[in-house]
């Protein structure tokens, strides 16, 4: 009885090698973000063994008589990520498609500099652009949505009334608002080098058969590229949600911070759990800094679950697949 042949193919140095590397690699990048978590948890530990769970529930911050809690600055560092992904990522999915589908090939690489070099600007850079520029003209749409959507408790303003024209400009600045736009377009660039990769992969065989079957430009990219991409617009997505969680001086400069649970977007007053520790680092005490470091702890988690989720979900899409064309 004939019974078929093993074929197995035989590693050579090099690939061994290379194995090895990659493997060393991968291990030393778990290594050095459990050492941080490591590290984290334990310079917390003094401060989370005092308030124990209502450390995730207490909205005030004076850790020297020992009333301190992330429940305010985290909620805000949700809603200014929030706010920045909802913007950011229609710009992001829109700027990829036209640099990889519709632009010219001579404008293409002008805008893939352009894109790359917006990724490259400091974040201070952005942070004051935000605050001297940005926040004076965008208290209208914040007026306007305010007047018009006041009804949905998030974008409810409170010292204001609807059709109040005169109503103070002073409650509209230093918002989550502001803060989450300065963000969207940090982390825009990012989302879209990364959609922009995916989507200029999309099989040439796959695009060719949909016109081939009397399909549009726009019906191609919503039946192929977009499909194909998914992968790539949720990596994208989470890589600038990540960055958005942990943006400091941006939002340092432009919010003004409250320590109390502060749901509505367009009013003044915000923090994030970044700033909190940006502004209390330089006059902590010792117990100080240990809660500190608590509330770098909790984002440290929050940023890991949403890279893990992310890497789920991209592990199941298509992006990446061969043509069978």
């Amino acid at each position: 009885m004939l019974t078929p042949r093993r074929l197995d193919a035989a590693r050579g140095l090099g690939d061994r090698l290379f194995r090895l590397q990659l493997t060393a690699t991968g291990i030393t990048v778990l290594a050095v973000m459990a050492g941080v978590g490591l590290f984290l948890l334990l310079r917390a530990g003094q401060a989370l063994r005092a308030r124990g769970l209502s450390f995730l529930t207490t909205a005030a911050w004076q850790p020297d008589v020992h009333n301190f809690g992330i429940a305010a600055v985290l909620t805000g560092t949700v809603l200014i990520a929030f706010v920045a992904v909802v913007i950011s990522v229609p710009l992001a999915v829109g700027t990829a498609l036209f640099i990889s589908d519709i632009a010219p090939r001579g404008l293409r690489r002008t805008l893939v500099t352009l894109v790359d070099l917006m990724a490259a600007v400091p974040s201070v850079v952005y942070g004051l652009w935000g605050l001297f520029f940005l926040q004076q003209h965008v208290i209208g749409l914040s007026r306007w949505l305010s007047e018009w959507l006041g009804w949905i408790p998030l974008f409810r303003v409170d010292g204001t009334q609807p059709g109040e024209p005169l109503a103070s400009e002073s409650v509209f600045t230093a918002s989550t608002f502001v803060a989450g736009i300065v963000v969207a377009l940090m982390v825009a660039p990012i989302q879209c080098s990364v959609m922009r990769e995916v989507f200029s992969q999309a099989p040439a065989g796959e695009r060719e058969g949909a016109y081939a079957l009397g399909a549009t430009r726009w019906g191609m990219i919503r039946s192929v590229v977009l499909p194909y991409g998914k992968g790539g617009i949720i990596g994208g997505t989470m890589l600038g949600l990540g960055r958005a969680l942990g943006e400091t001086i941006a939002v340092y400069l432009i919010i003004s911070p409250v320590f109390a649970i502060q749901w509505h977007v367009l009013q003044t007053g915000s923090n994030s759990v970044s700033s909190l520790i940006a502004l209390h680092y330089g006059d902590a005490s010792d117990f100080g800094m240990s809660a500190l470091m608590a509330a770098g702890l909790a984002l440290f988690l929050l940023t890991l679950a949403v890279n893990f989720t992310a890497s789920s979900v991209v592990a199941r899409s298509r992006s990446g697949a061969q043509s069978e064309a």
